[in-house]
């Protein structure tokens, strides 16, 4: 999924209308118009780098040349330059924590989804890694991004993506089964139909109505084995499906998950909780400086 460039130069303005509010008074009482500046994004630390393509598309839709000096998906060492821009210093310095804010947050993202699935990866389990729609407010778009630049699955970005009937779904209209049937029924062919099971007594029954993914909620290591123990004994069923678990999955215990036999794992500490990777802008360059 990749946002229309429109799209997401109308998202930066916003963020960045949030941040200027009336005006930055400390640079427009320091720095002359028409002061133009060199500049580039350092990486103070270790880590993946996201958010590149989005930085360009920032930088360029307020008037800066800029060109990336690393891809997204580059694992950097410390004091790596990964953005090179010139244009008018106001501007700039304008757009700095904007652009800072969304490099760090997607490299830190990508950084920590990366560290899963090389984990998983060396255990020597194809399990994929993968989100949770418990992403910050207005940035879906980019942190589910972030995830894919570190090899994760980025799940639903939305409600639209794909039917995910849960536990709330089944206490209002109740039956397991008949509500899946009415569901595939009247889904359309496009869209993938998981269901959110709560109880190993459950798990063989949903399968049974043929859907694609079966998302194991909450389940103990315990109760995962069980449920793929029952699986492993309806061969059909085990090869055309997809069994997932999501809730209290982390980085120190992903390999048990993984190795229980599960397809996917579904974690929200990668979203919620990643740390933000340390960047910088650091002028280098001061290309005119219009007399006062």
């Amino acid at each position: 999924m990749a946002f229309p460039r429109k799209i997401l130069e109308e998202r930066f303005l916003r963020f960045v209308e949030e941040d200027v509010g009336h005006g930055d008074v400390t640079t427009l009482h320091t720095i002359p118009h028409g002061t133009l500046v060199e500049a580039e994004i350092v990486a103070k630390e270790e880590g993946v780098i996201a958010g590149v393509e989005e930085a360009l598309v920032l930088a360029e839709a307020f008037g800066l040349q800029a060109k990336p000096l690393v891809k997204d998906g580059s694992r950097v060492k410390p004091k790596t330059r990964a953005l090179h821009i010139e244009g008018d210093a106001i501007t700039l310095l304008a757009i700095e924590r904007t652009m800072l804010n969304l490099l760090s947050r997607m490299s830190g993202i990508a950084t920590h989804t990366s560290r899963l699935v090389e984990k998983v990866r060396r255990a020597g389990y194809e399990t994929a890694v993968a989100a949770t729609r418990k992403t910050a407010l207005g940035m879906a778009y980019f942190d589910k991004k972030a995830v894919t630049v570190g090899g994760g699955e980025p799940h639903r970005y939305g409600l639209d993506d794909m039917i995910l009937i849960k536990d709330n779904h089944f206490a209002i209209v109740g039956n397991i089964s008949e509500v899946v049937g009415k569901t595939r029924k009247r889904a359309s062919f496009s869209k993938k139909i998981e269901v959110e099971v709560s109880r190993v007594s459950d798990v063989l029954a949903v399968a049974e109505t043929g859907v694609d993914i079966i998302m194991l909620d909450n389940f103990t290591l315990k109760q995962v084995e069980a449920a793929i123990d029952l699986l492993k004994k309806k061969k059909r069923i085990r090869k055309k499906i997809l069994v997932e678990a999501s809730g209290g999955i982390t980085e120190q215990n992903i390999l048990k998950y993984a190795a229980a036999g599960v397809d996917i794992v579904s974690v929200g500490e990668i979203t919620q909780s990643a740390r933000a990777l340390d960047m910088s802008l650091e002028v280098t360059k001061v290309r005119k400086r219009p007399s006062r």
